[in-house]
């Protein structure tokens, strides 16, 4: 939500003068803590592919803004969620939600946000009712949500919370929880994010394969080939080697990088991405993102662990960022600290790399262990001051 005005989307909300699948306004907040709970479960078990919104403090008739700040049910996000931690989900498996309060028209709104999952349908093992709310016996007589009762939210319309979902919205939430109505790509990115359900051997076979779902293999479409980029140099048998790598799913092609063998077959990577340095001719390193393919693909090779080394220390010889903000953020402070370690110091202290890097690849041509060291060695300093 921080990439959104919060403001912006109300006053679009309202002036649309109408509530649907992913928005719901109320006057005040619940005083049925259970209405509340299936408000939830409806919303987060929408068909809608995002966030949902329960808006307080608006009223649902005619939709003028009555505020919250005079509402003795009023919850905050810690309310909120110690309702929820209360109530016997299935798997133990909670929607996510935020509450952010907003001003209008000298009005406090607040604003609940049910988080876009694939952990969907959310619903309980136990049934569900507030006990506070009784008669005048002192009897309970609020709401149940009941247990094992899939609810949602078509268009502006809850599931009664004494009915079920209708069979092809329960049918649709488990085919989106497993991914199945996804494109291809996005389930893809699912599946390399399960880092611990990938079989492989490199070495001794040519295939990786999700053991949930097989179809989507990564497939060695040829034999190992020598190569080198200079991060070679940095393994203690400083020999490199290379074959395209094929991402598929039921034997179609989807995506095409390479497989990277460093230290003679005992280390293997997926293929990292060059970058240049900002301001420096000629100047490079080399990278995995881990939110891209190539960077979930690290995760599953390495066991999670993004070890990059083989029999020797990690000389950070390939760099590793989490997203595009933190490489952002590296290279800014490659271009303000690129000269804190003199070339002399770098050639003694790599000296080794330096060389095998000159042997194999003549002198290192345009990139070489010598930019990789230095490179390596601005990163340890900037990994330091984070």
């Amino acid at each position: 939500m921080n990439d959104i005005n919060i403001e912006d989307v109300v006053n679009k909300l309202i002036a649309s003068k109408r509530e649907d699948a992913w928005w719901d306004f109320k006057r005040e907040h619940h005083h049925d803590k259970a209405e509340l709970v299936h408000d939830i479960l409806c919303m987060a078990n929408t068909r809608s592919r995002r966030d949902c919104y329960i808006i307080f403090g608006v009223d649902d008739d005619n939709f003028s803004i009555i505020g919250v700040e005079n509402d003795a049910k009023r919850r905050n996000q810690q309310g909120i969620t110690d309702i929820l931690r209360n109530v016997n989900f299935t798997g133990s498996v909670r929607p996510r939600i935020e509450i952010q309060t907003i001003y209008l028209d000298n009005h406090e709104v607040d604003f609940l946000i049910i988080k876009d999952s694939l952990d969907v349908p959310y619903y309980l093992e136990k049934e569900y009712q507030d006990k506070n709310v009784k008669n005048s016996d002192d009897k309970k007589y609020g709401k149940i949500v009941r247990p094992y009762h899939i609810y949602t939210r078509v268009v502006d319309n809850n599931t009664p919370i004494d009915k079920q979902a209708d069979i092809n919205d329960v049918e649709f939430l488990w085919r989106k929880r497993f991914g199945i109505e996804l494109p291809i790509m996005e389930r893809l990115h699912i599946l390399l994010s399960e880092t611990d359900k990938w079989i492989f051997d490199w070495g001794n076979k040519k295939y990786c394969y999700h053991i949930d779902y097989p179809e989507f293999q990564l497939i060695q479409v040829e034999d190992m080939k020598q190569a080198w980029v200079p991060a070679a140099a940095f393994y203690t048998h400083p020999v490199m080697h290379l074959a395209r790598l094929n991402i598929t799913y039921h034997n179609t092609v989807i995506y095409e990088t390479e497989l990277w063998s460093f230290d003679q077959f005992r280390k293997f990577l997926p293929k990292a991405e060059n970058s240049s340095v900002a301001q420096q001719t000629n100047f490079w390193y080399t990278y995995y993102m881990l939110d891209s393919i190539e960077g979930k693909m690290l995760k599953i090779f390495t066991h999670g662990r993004c070890d990059i080394s083989s029999r020797e220390q990690n000389y950070n010889q390939l760099l590793i960022f989490e997203k595009e903000d933190d490489k952002q953020c590296f290279d800014l402070y490659v271009s303000n600290h690129f000269n804190d370690h003199t070339d002399d110091d770098i050639k003694k202290k790599y000296q080794y790399q330096i060389q095998e890097d000159n042997d194999t690849n003549s002198g290192g041509l345009i990139y070489s262990a010598f930019q990789v060291a230095k490179i390596a060695w601005i990163y340890e300093d900037w990994i330091k001051q984070r």
